[in-house]
């Protein structure tokens, strides 16, 4: 039987990858054998992704692209194309909690502006997966051949205190990878998402962690809560992505949310 996680035949556009998660998700699709588009906002934490997967014998190139300006991604789509050949793999991974609409006693729920709401919808669902998915899905259908996956969150099925906004955005990316699943399951694309647990990265690190490195009151409900009882690590989603990419590991999985959360979802209390 061939490798069922061989992705050297595989383009893998990475959107987001710039960050800690998208980075490392990069890091596992290059390792896995294919060619990696990281794409993003910030060039010079592009090169340096490009430049570690190089390191570590990976093929990468960086492409700039803010993942809600359809123009770019248009851009940066041709750009791939030339470059790399034709996207097989789509992972969206860019967005975040933006702290304007993080709900806090001195900033309650009743005072969150629609103009900000919008803006972390923009971060999380139209760049975090409908532009993406609108410029790259067709192309794959076109070509009968592709898997999608989109970065969901454990707020996506049960919202979390605070993070109002960034848990209904998450719902949304979760319900549009299901109606996608659907919409192109017969032309050969396929379209699932992933729900990370609790990986502490740059946007939520100050709710996690006080200034002096010890764990916050937040932080220890969280591991209360994770059978696991702890954080987990960026590169504990690789095996996940990388099944969910290749067609011989998951060719019959699509519309599914797989999550890597230490078993958070699995209990109430």
């Amino acid at each position: 039987m061939s490798n069922l996680f061989d992705l050297s035949e595989d383009v893998a556009v990475v959107i987001g990858a710039t960050g800690v998660l998208g980075g490392a998700l990069a890091d596992g699709l290059a390792a896995a054998g294919a060619q990696v588009a990281v794409v993003g906002r910030n060039a010079e934490r592009g090169a340096a992704r490009v430049q570690a997967i190089r390191e570590a014998g990976g093929r990468a190139e960086f492409f700039a692209a803010d993942a809600v300006n359809r123009g770019e991604l248009e851009q940066a789509h041709r750009a791939i194309e030339t470059a790399l050949g034709a996207p097989t793999i789509l992972v969206n991974a860019a967005g975040g909690n933006d702290p304007r609409v993080t709900v806090t006693p001195e900033h309650p729920f009743e005072s969150i502006s629609a103009e900000d709401w919008r803006a972390n919808f923009d971060l999380n669902l139209v760049g975090g997966a409908l532009l993406p998915c609108q410029e790259f899905g067709p192309a794959m259908c076109r070509r009968g051949k592709g898997s999608i996956i989109n970065i969901a969150s454990v707020s996506a099925h049960l919202p979390l205190s605070r993070v109002v906004s960034y848990s209904a955005s998450k719902a949304a990316v979760l319900n549009l990878s299901q109606f996608l699943s659907r919409e192109w399951a017969t032309q050969g694309v396929r379209v699932n998402s992933l729900t990370p647990g609790f990986f502490p990265a740059e946007q939520n690190r100050k709710l996690l962690f006080n200034e002096d490195g010890s764990p916050t009151a937040r932080t220890l409900s969280i591991w209360g809560h994770t059978p696991m009882a702890r954080f987990g690590r960026s590169e504990e989603l690789v095996g996940a992505v990388v099944f969910l990419a290749s067609d011989r590991a998951s060719s019959f999985v699509t519309g599914v949310d797989l999550r890597v959360d230490g078993g958070f979802l699995s209990q109430t209390i």
